[in-house]
């Protein structure tokens, strides 16, 4: 496992296109959710233990808003075949188990990470309405341990985003396993 820190956003650029097969079979990409006031875009996976740490938080976070308001989505670029527990079926099977409240994309060929310039597990990008890059960042101060949470940094952006205010304080990026490039 090699620590990847995200690299620094570009705000204002727009949310790249892409259509994606989920776990569960649909088809799905940006212009599904143009109903949605916000989007975020979150790659994850089954094997990263950065991610697995978080995955309650993240799954809890996403039930706590309406798609309407916020629709998130996970996206899985992992090479499955050196990572088994990426594969399709056991992402759907994460899926199932965790009972997740949005899609979970698999990215087979890479390009939607590359796209993204996202290079590590979880990497988390926030869409405002016009689909403008509004924020990069980790989802709060803790990784590690939920109770030693102080910040809560991507519900702060949320909620700024939702009081159609600018989203303030420092963006600190994520940190995690790298993308598993074949």
């Amino acid at each position: 496992m090699t620590l990847t820190y995200s690299p620094s956003a570009k705000l204002g650029d727009f949310c790249p296109s892409f259509k994606l097969s989920s776990v569960d079979g649909q088809h799905l990409g940006p212009e599904d959710w143009r109903s949605s006031k916000n989007l975020v875009v979150m790659f994850i996976c089954a094997h990263c233990p950065y991610v697995q740490a978080i995955e309650d938080r993240l799954i809890q976070l996403a039930a706590s808003y309406s798609p309407e308001d916020v629709q998130f989505v996970g996206i899985c670029s992992n090479d499955s075949t050196d990572y088994p527990e990426d594969s399709l079926e056991n992402l759907f099977q994460r899926w199932k188990e965790k009972k997740y409240s949005f899609p979970y994309l698999v990215d087979k060929t890479q390009e939607v990470a590359k796209n993204f310039g996202t290079v590590c597990t979880p990497d988390i990008f926030v869409y405002d309405q016009e689909r403008k890059l509004v924020y990069r960042g980790r989802l709060d101060d803790s990784w590690k341990n939920p109770s030693q949470v102080d910040r809560q940094e991507l519900r702060e952006a949320l909620d700024q985003l939702l009081s159609n205010q600018k989203i303030k304080g420092e963006q600190i990026p994520s940190m995690g396993c790298s993308i598993k490039w074949k």
